[in-house]
């Protein structure tokens, strides 16, 4: 995948899509493409995370592992395809976060990634790009509450 299919790929995804075409060039260059086969897992709940992933092909579930005493439970939050953004919020914010979630492939799948406290540097750089980042943000952390809620509601 070459620097202009990262751009696009950026371009047309729900967390950056809209921004001008020198903050997408701004985000390009904090990339960093990874293929992975199904089964594969981007990040594991528990890890300590630092890295946003935007799909760019496949897709991911977003899993919950719980421990119950003598029972273990699993549950699915998400199925996130094409477009869709996650991983660690907390280092735009430049906080250290332990994950509450797995990301694992469902199928072959092809993400970007972008280190967060890259991304913050360039926020603070930029305070008009960075309050739209932290809108969309707020938008999208509301979104996964409500599907883990959602999830919960199953459990």
């Amino acid at each position: 995948m070459d620097h202009e299919q990262v751009r696009e790929a950026l371009a047309q995804c729900e967390f950056f899509q809209g921004l001008t075409p020198q903050d997408i060039e701004r985000v390009v260059a904090l990339c960093e493409v990874k293929r992975l086969e199904a089964g594969e897992f981007v990040f594991e709940q528990g890890d300590f995370g630092e890295d946003l992933f935007v799909i760019v092909d496949g897709q991911l579930f977003l899993d919950h592992h719980f421990n119950l005493g003598d029972r273990q439970a699993n549950v699915t939050i998400a199925s996130l395809g094409r477009g869709r953004v996650l991983g660690c919020w907390s280092t735009m914010l430049d906080e250290a976060h332990i994950l509450m979630c797995s990301a694992v492939c469902a199928k072959p799948s092809l993400v970007v990634r972008l280190s967060g406290s890259q991304l913050r540097r360039l926020m603070v750089e930029n305070k008009e790009f960075g309050f739209i980042m932290l809108q969309r943000l707020a938008l999208l952390l509301r979104d996964r509450v409500r599907l883990a809620y959602g999830a919960l509601e199953k459990f």
